[in-house]
């Protein structure tokens, strides 16, 4: 693993909203710490609604994660262009999180706890 990139499993479930809606609930979050950038959690696909999701044409490339690819929400009064992303295939060290999706923190509500 990158020596400045921390992933473990986060306890305790996770809940990401949009305004009222719950977008993805998981009890199997993974926490990716990296130096000074905010914590992000990843979350399972299948803990994930995907019929919200939208996907983007959107790719981005992180020397320390691989390829990243996008997903917008449009609901309701929230329109979130590419606030959801994957790496669907990662380099080998950050293989803990291929195929889980993230969501921007700033950008959507999550809630900690049962």
């Amino acid at each position: 693993m990158e020596s400045h990139i921390e992933v473990q499993e986060l306890d305790g479930q996770v809940r990401v909203c949009v305004g009222e809606r719950t977008v993805a609930r998981s009890s199997s979050v993974q926490l990716l710490l990296e130096g000074n950038l905010p914590p992000r959690h990843y979350f399972p696909r299948e803990d994930v609604d995907m019929d919200l999701l939208i996907p983007s044409q959107s790719i981005t490339h992180c020397p320390h994660k691989g390829d990243a690819r996008y997903w917008s929400i449009k609901l309701d009064d929230h329109d979130l262009e590419d606030v959801v992303w994957s790496y669907e295939t990662p380099i080998e060290a950050m293989s803990a999180i291929g195929g889980l999706l993230c969501f921007y923190d700033e950008r959507v509500q999550l809630e900690f706890g049962d």
